[in-house]
């Protein structure tokens, strides 16, 4: 079997992963408003599917309030048992796994005669999602080289940018397939984009056969051997002497030295003294992607856009507009991200999202007019604005997007890998996701219900929340950019910083140019690496040896 090593061409098969999210979110958005779609799957007073009825209601809101959470739901325990599935199998099968599970919910999806078989379907592809969005991020992490670890895991995030956008424009194709009547509709309305879905998962599957095992999981499971030609494969350019892959074999080597005294882990161990603030950064990392107010400005756009004087057609051409800026602005983090670090990055994002965020309350309090019952009835779009004050409204929603791609939309992903010691990365990282995953369920169902009842106040309570994650990243989240996984460790157990804690993070920094000219076989920068690994293995038998004769 060929096993590929070009760290781009790894990354690039291994985040088609994240696209099926990306392909779940807009398979759903752009059908659920058809007619085949309220006809098929009716709940309302004409009776049951393929009822001639001159119109056809569809699900009632909590109905499809429960559909659309199904996916979530789903991905939330798929995000748990996958650091199970991970740890046993490795992180190469774990994806291939979810692949697997993915195409079997697509198939039940597609073939739905009934509410219940799509919820049914949508929860198995939720834990598909969940496996994938928590393991390809330790995946790639686990593989890449530091100088170039956030650009690729982060491309995580473009694959879902670009997997909403291709899906939508096939689903709003399909939208146009049979007739708009409730009498002469077609199914294929929503079983083309249903059925195509699955495409991604056979291309993923088929293209982890050729990539290579994280060596990391490799080194904890003693293979030492197939560690190091993956290592050489990957950072070598095939040369098992390399300097790099060298000082990098060491590093590994001393770190699952420490950790062999360990026994397999469970999450237990993710909330002990030493751990606790680890656990807690990356699981907040992933509450406050969500805390963002992104639900707001990209899954139900719909309503600010009729808000703001759009409908029809308008309102899917600028929800599209909306995800060609997710996917351009995405861009900018990939090429850069790895020279601007994590903090800055995820600071210099809360701060112009909170602008935005309170820009627009600002706006709809000041200018919205209150419409009783809804825009056509429409509970949820209850305010109209017009003039400049909309087209205010639409600019501020664009530069929130805008704001969120290149910052705490792929670093969110990202940064958790980075914090967690080998023996329980794929555990922590399940942890963290399934957060994600619970609060992206959690906000889906908030968001209509806060546009009906508190209108403008929506966003007065994502920008405290945006407020309140600045303040939080300041003092809490530590630079890991440019930093070998075993040398970020470090900032957690530096003997001299804070207990429990360790280095402070307004303390820690990345020097790119240092770890690029370590990767390129600087032998003085080298041989600081190795005797600073030298130094940790010392230190850290020591401790343990103190630890033992008190």
């Amino acid at each position: 079997m060929v096993v590929v090593g070009n760290i781009y061409v790894i990354a690039a098969v291994a985040v088609i992963g994240g696209s099926l999210f990306g392909f779940d979110i807009s398979s759903m958005s752009a059908i659920i408003n058809t007619t085949a779609y309220k006809c098929y799957f009716n709940h309302g007073p004409e009776g049951p599917p393929f009822n001639n009825a001159s119109h056809c209601t569809g699900l009632s809101s909590l109905a499809q309030g429960g559909v659309t959470a199904a996916m979530p739901g789903g991905s939330w325990l798929g995000a748990l048992i996958s650091g199970f599935i991970s740890d046993r199998l490795g992180r190469k099968y774990a994806i291939m796994s979810g692949c697997v599970v993915w195409i079997i919910g697509s198939v039940i999806i597609c073939a739905s005669q009934n509410m219940g078989m799509l919820i049914a379907g949508r929860i198995i592809n939720g834990i598909s999602v969940g496996i994938e969005s928590a393991q390809v991020p330790v995946y790639i992490s686990e593989i890449s080289p530091p100088s170039k670890r956030g650009r690729l895991v982060g491309s995580q995030q473009w694959a879902i940018t670009w997997g909403i956008l291709i899906m939508y424009y096939i689903s709003f194709g399909c939208t146009y397939i049979g007739g708009k009547s409730s009498s002469d509709y077609s199914t294929s309305v929503f079983r083309i984009p249903w059925g195509v879905q699955m495409l991604p998962a056979i291309l993923l599957f088929l293209g982890m056969t050729i990539l290579p095992e994280s060596p990391r999981w490799l080194a904890r499971k003693d293979r030492w051997e197939e560690c190091q030609s993956v290592l050489a494969l990957v950072h070598g350019k095939g040369d098992s002497n390399s300097p790099f892959v060298i000082a990098e074999m060491q590093e590994i080597r001393d770190m699952c030295e420490f950790e062999r005294q360990n026994k397999d882990v469970s999450y237990m161990e993710l909330f002990q003294p030493k751990m606790l603030n680890r656990t807690f950064i990356g699981i907040f990392c992933q509450i406050w992607s969500q805390l963002t107010g992104m639900n707001v400005m990209m899954y139900y756009i719909t309503y600010v856009f009729s808000m703001a004087g759009y409908s029809g057609d308008a309102t899917l051409l600028a929800s599209s507009i909306q995800y060609i800026i997710n996917v351009v602005m995405t861009v900018p983090a990939l090429i850069w991200v790895d020279r601007w670090g994590r903090r800055p990055t995820l600071l210099i994002g809360a701060t112009f999202m909170m602008i935005w965020m309170f820009a627009n309350a600002g706006i709809m309090a000041n200018y919205g007019v209150v419409v009783p019952g809804g825009i056509d009835n429409t509970p949820e779009e209850s305010m109209r604005l017009h003039g400049a004050p909309a087209k205010a409204l639409i600019a501020c929603t664009y530069l929130f997007v805008a704001s969120y791609a290149p910052t705490w939309g792929p670093i969110s992903w990202v940064y958790p890998p980075e914090l967690y010691p080998l023996r329980v990365r794929g555990k922590a990282v399940a942890l963290a996701t399934s957060a994600n995953w619970a609060f992206n369920m959690a906000l889906g169902l908030f968001v209509p219900p806060a546009f009906t009842n508190i209108r403008w106040q929506t966003y007065i309570i994502f920008g405290c929340f945006l407020a309140a994650m600045l303040v939080h990243v300041f003092f809490m989240f530590p630079e890991t950019a440019g930093k070998t996984l075993e040398e970020t460790e470090q900032i957690f157990e530096d003997p001299t910083g804070i207990p429990y804690i360790g280095t402070p993070a307004w303390k820690t920094f990345h020097d790119t140019k240092r770890t690029i000219a370590a990767e390129q076989g600087d032998v003085e920068v080298l041989g600081e690496k190795l005797r600073a690994s030298e130094k940790r293995a010392l230190s850290t038998t020591h401790s343990e040896n103190v630890t033992d004769s008190a």
